[in-house]
């Protein structure tokens, strides 16, 4: 139970790090989702990089496992861009939630590229998360914010896929600090022609906040991971929602944003939806111990 709890409180942790790398990214103002993605990289790099030397660990890959490393890496660069222009165009605790789709999206990839087997209940959960979302989205085209919502969405389908590439490098002995290494530094370099040719001057408080995003970031990661390792997904992933919270709390005192009821009946489906999976997942790993 202590390990429960501190896994509890380790992804609550995570949670709050990625609210507060969300705020710094919409503190840095105006400039490109790239530049401010290069600079999130920049940072988690140098953190997986010093915990790799720390802990004496080579940094090489199994050649079986680099295609899903690329896989990883590029979905999560699309995810992170997606996830930062919807940061920057919309209410923080929407562009939040919309992230949080990532799950769902993990689900239905896992089931065409990991070949795992999905459940009537999983698929209802699919559906019932996209309903929210589009609660969330509300597409319409008579206004502009349609497409950071949809670049939001498309940003939790691009964590999604890269979940699911983890979760097999997991499973074939890939360690966690080298994953993030990878990915960070695949980033870094795939956005550097951008940095090069498209640079935007920046304000010294500007850069500041980045490198406090990126700061942020690499405490989120390296706290879920911590997480995780206390405890199963199964058990503690619902608390990862916290999150939402945490950005409408914040979004409310620095920015004085305040969701819309359609957000708000979206965020309740989707939490909803967690909460239940949450439910049937313990339940089903109880039966499998029981038989």
């Amino acid at each position: 139970m202590k390990k429960k709890y501190l896994g509890i409180l380790y992804i609550i942790l995570a949670a709050f790090c990625f609210a507060m790398m969300n705020t710094f990214v919409k503190l840095s103002g105006d400039l490109p989702s790239m530049q401010k993605s290069f600079f999130r990289n920049l940072v988690a790099v140098v953190f997986a990089f010093v915990v790799l030397k720390k802990n004496h660990t080579p940094i090489r890959c199994k050649k079986e496992n680099l295609k899903f490393l690329i896989i990883r890496s590029a979905a999560g660069t699309a995810g992170i861009l997606g996830n930062f222009y919807a940061v920057d165009h919309l209410v923080l605790s929407d562009a939040s939630m919309l992230n949080k789709m990532s799950p769902f999206f993990a689900v239905i990839f896992s089931f065409f590229f990991l070949k795992e087997r999905v459940s009537p209940v999983q698929v209802t959960a699919v559906v019932a998360a996209f309903a929210g979302s589009l609660l969330i989205i509300k597409p319409s085209f008579s206004g502009l914010e349609w497409f950071p919502a949809l670049m939001g969405f498309l940003g939790g389908m691009g964590a999604g896929a890269a979940y699911t590439a983890v979760r097999y490098l997991g499973q074939h002995g890939e360690k966690g600090p080298f994953i993030v290494f990878f990915f960070s530094g695949f980033s870094c370099i795939v956005l550097l022609p951008y940095m090069i040719f498209d640079y935007h001057p920046m304000s010294l408080t500007q850069l500041c906040f980045l490198l406090l995003a990126g700061l942020s970031a690499a405490g989120g990661q390296f706290s879920i991971t911590a997480a995780y390792c206390h405890a199963p997904a199964s058990e503690i992933s619902v608390y990862d929602y916290s999150q939402v919270i945490f950005s409408a709390v914040i979004g409310y005192v620095l920015f004085t944003q305040i969701p819309d009821k359609y957000s708000i009946i979206g965020y309740a489906v989707i939490i909803l939806t967690a909460v239940l999976m949450f439910i049937y997942n313990n339940k089903k790993a109880a039966l499998k111990k029981e038989a």
